[in-house]
């Protein structure tokens, strides 16, 4: 069989790492997992309380862009995090953040567009672009700025995708630093998109959405972090007026709609927000003994995280090979850590990626492998 050029994208290493420690472990190793990015927590009692009592019913089809009550319920989360006042038929319910930026990236560009994004970030940004025939252009960001691009930085491209908090770096984009970037690619004729995942998720000032900025953007969002629901494959975007009909029509022949079930969850947790904090009011605590433990390893280059739940060092005093690296620490110390590769493809054979999701219990463990490793190599 025949197969196309944009289908090769590169592999989620994340991914790998997962799968050999998964392998470690059916060979009767206990790994302490700080590689993958999902919360050890399940979602919502509430939400899981409401899809129980919808089963009893049939769960067909919704609308295109979601349920309304959901839509309308993702609205007022706006007025009460960021006082917008958004309205409801600019949200769209999407299978995960995932089917909100095949949907972005639809609507926006064509064949053959650049698109920008900082170095650190998501790897899978650059891996759909490519596999929509786009051309993803790195900006080389720095530990001073807290791996967030400069408005000087940007390059020529047709659009810009914002990661606020960061993802592998968990900085945060302050107001001003939003005003700037999204202003600066309005000049460039840039559209801008905001990856919003980790709202909800910070430790200091809260998250700042682009939404507080301007109107000329989309925003995408998700139940997976705040709401520990990755697994149930819903998230939202919000997107100018002008472009709901595009979107409605991109969604209706890609997905038909997002998952029902995980919509009716999904609406309910909106009002757990004591679990949620409670949850996050763990990952605080990890974020803690993050800091104090990972220098005292030896890990001490790094841009503290203001949300998110990930820390990200510059280990090029330590390897060239990340991907070795992370091995060896897998295989003598018993803790999965993600390589930098996937997040930046030319400096993260240099870089490790630390997630800090789990329960306090396991990081303290993993800190304490981490420090014994280290002391022995």
């Amino acid at each position: 069989m025949r197969s196309s050029l944009r289908g090769q994208v590169d592999p989620f290493i994340v991914m790998d790492v997962m799968a050999a420690a998964a392998r470690a472990e059916a060979a009767g190793r206990h790994i302490i997992h700080m590689e993958v990015g999902q919360p050890g927590t399940p979602a919502p009692q509430g939400a899981r309380r409401a899809l129980a009592a919808a089963l009893e019913q049939p769960l067909g089809y919704t609308v295109a862009l979601g349920l309304p009550a959901l839509r309308q319920g993702i609205a007022d989360l706006y007025r009460r995090w960021y006082g917008v006042d958004l309205d409801p038929a600019r949200v769209v319910v999407t299978p995960g953040s995932s089917g909100a930026f095949i949907l972005a990236f639809s609507a926006l560009f064509d064949a053959g567009d650049r698109v920008a994004m900082g170095f650190p970030g998501y790897p899978s940004y650059r891996q759909i672009l490519r596999a929509m025939s786009l051309t993803p252009v790195g900006i080389q960001t720095r530990a001073a700025d807290r791996y967030q691009p400069r408005p000087e930085d940007l390059p020529e491209a047709e659009g810009l995708i914002l990661a606020s908090p960061g993802n592998p770096s968990g900085t945060v984009l302050t107001v001003p630093e939003l005003a700037a970037l999204t202003d600066a690619a309005a000049r460039q004729g840039m559209a801008v998109i905001s990856d919003e995942i980790y709202h909800g998720l910070s430790y200091g000032d809260r998250c700042h959405s682009a939404l507080e900025v301007t109107d000329d953007v989309v925003v995408v969002n998700s139940f997976s972090k705040y709401f520990s629901m990755t697994g149930w494959r819903v998230g939202w975007m919000v997107v100018p007026p002008d472009m709901v009909r595009t979107v409605e029509r991109l969604a209706q022949n890609l997905f038909i709609c997002p998952p029902h079930a995980s919509q009716v969850a999904a609406l309910a947790a909106l009002d757990c927000t004591p679990e949620a904090e409670a949850n996050r009011a763990v990952y605080a605590e990890n974020r803690r003994l993050m800091l104090e433990g990972l220098p005292r390893a030896g890990f001490d280059r790094i841009a503290p995280p203001e949300g998110a739940f990930y820390i990200y060092a510059d280990v090029s005093h330590l390897t060239d090979d990340s991907i070795s690296f992370a091995a060896e620490i897998l295989e003598k110390a018993g803790v999965a850590v993600t390589p930098g590769v996937d997040f930046d493809p030319d400096r993260g054979m240099r870089t490790l990626r630390f997630s800090y999701a789990r329960a306090t219990a396991d990081i303290a463990e993993g800190l304490a492998r981490l420090t014994a490793f280290m002391a022995a190599r």
